[in-house]
């Protein structure tokens, strides 16, 4: 039975009962992924929808506490039928997929225990567009668009084809999808970060420029665009910047460092690896300029967007900054040559004046294109919309229905023999 709707502050409003699976318990604190999924556990909870949280990873001890918010949490195992009378039970409404390879795992189970369910794909960002820079790089060459066409694409594609909604936190991946792979835009929804708005009452907050010092890095070890960032600030960045400013430091944080990357701290050449910041907003507010020469990756940078809400200037790469400022004046300096990155660096760190405009750049862009306001009535009304229309909209997309046909016939027997295997 379809849940019935009423209309509240201009916008359909309905009890829903919402399943996440996600690929880890989220991390707001340790990564984009996880800031962005708890971005869109408040935006649901905000509409009044039950919400139940699974996965079949471990929690770690920065896990946040989802039962906090009134969220149930259910731990789940990959290839166990018992998933099937468990999601069969929930009955939910609309199932979010946290990441194409849950779902790989999941989706054929949930369309066959729950088929009137909305099947929705949070993409985080294309992995096949992340996967296929990475190769160009590593391979020392520009990237090419058949790069993207590889088995990871394929995966991804399909899994975007057989769900309902997907997700998407980027407007060059949305003309990438749409123009490269052809999919049809009533299957994509762009939806970027969504943050409160930058008004007077926090801008007054933040400390001036000649009271801020240092370089600033911040993002996830276990993320290779990350970890190749520092390596190339070690390496290339930070020598040039230093030698011009050696009373600078450039103070690298992030969670889950490796060894590898503790070794790279050197006090001497004021280069320092700081590790997990408890405070990630606190130590980029208090730094005069975030350094992000990102050289791969794909979606949109939490770690640049944060620096705005801490109305730190950055600078970046165009990968760094693709999609998240649209024609609106960066916050900060792009920059793509080690040369050009280490005298934007220098600029902006001296520049008093130029780096309080770039500062309200960044105010702008929050305001403008990431303001949670700006997008949350519209992907409300997407969700209930295909909800209501799920027969038809699954009809026009017959395409999906072939491949989930095939991927459930497929991967239903190969997750059953191994469910056997690991009985004996």
């Amino acid at each position: 039975m379809r849940p019935k709707c009423v209309i509240l502050q201009g916008i359909m409003k309905t009890t829903f009962s919402l399943l996440i699976i996600g690929t880890v318990w989220p991390e707001p604190a340790s990564s984009a992924a996880g800031s962005r999924m708890l971005q869109l556990i408040v935006l649901f909870q905000k509409q009044g929808w039950k919400i139940t949280f699974a996965s079949a990873a471990t929690e770690s001890e920065w896990s946040f506490d989802l039962a906090s918010l009134g969220i149930e949490k259910v731990a789940i195992q990959m290839n166990d039928s018992g998933f099937d009378r468990w999601v069969k039970a929930l009955h939910p409404m609309v199932v979010l997929f946290d990441r194409f390879m849950v779902e790989e795992q999941f989706g054929w189970r949930v369309a066959e225990n729950c088929p009137d369910a909305l099947r929705m794909l949070d993409t985080e960002d294309l992995h096949c567009l992340r996967a296929a820079r990475q190769k160009a790089f590593k391979e020392k060459r520009d990237f090419r668009l058949d790069d993207l066409y590889s088995d990871t694409a394929k995966r991804e594609i399909a899994s975007i084809l057989r769900c309902d909604i997907s997700l998407i936190i980027s407007e060059f991946e949305m003309e990438l999808l749409q123009n490269q792979f052809k999919i049809d835009s009533n299957l994509l929804h762009y939806l970027p970060f969504l943050v409160d708005e930058i008004d007077e009452t926090i801008t007054k907050n933040w400390i001036g420029f000649e009271a801020r010092q240092d370089f600033i890095f911040v993002g996830n070890f276990l993320h290779e665009p990350n970890w190749n960032t520092v390596q190339y600030l070690k390496e290339t960045i930070w020598p040039l910047v230093y030698q011009k400013l050696p009373e600078a430091s450039m103070r690298v944080y992030g969670s889950y460092p490796s060894q590898k990357a503790l070794q790279l701290n050197q006090p001497k050449e004021r280069f320092l690896i700081m590790g997990r910041a408890e405070n990630a907003a606190k130590v980029v507010g208090q730094a005069r300029v975030v350094l992000a020469p990102i050289r791969f990756g794909a979606g949109a940078k939490g770690k640049l967007l944060e620096a705005m809400q801490c109305g730190t200037p950055s600078v970046t790469t165009n990968i760094g900054a693709e999609s998240m400022c649209g024609s609106m004046p960066w916050n900060g300096i792009i920059a793509d040559s080690p040369e050009a990155i280490a005298e934007a660096a220098i600029s902006l760190y001296v520049d008093e004046k130029s780096w309080n405009q770039c500062q309200q750049n960044g105010v702008a862009i929050v305001n403008n294109r990431h303001k949670q306001s700006l997008f949350e009535n519209d992907f409300i009304e997407r969700i209930l919309s295909v909800y209501q229309t799920v027969k038809s909209h699954r009809q026009a997309n017959f395409l999906g229905s072939i491949l989930l046909h095939h991927t459930a016939a497929s991967t239903k027997y190969m997750s059953r023999w191994i469910e056997a295997k690991n009985k004996k």
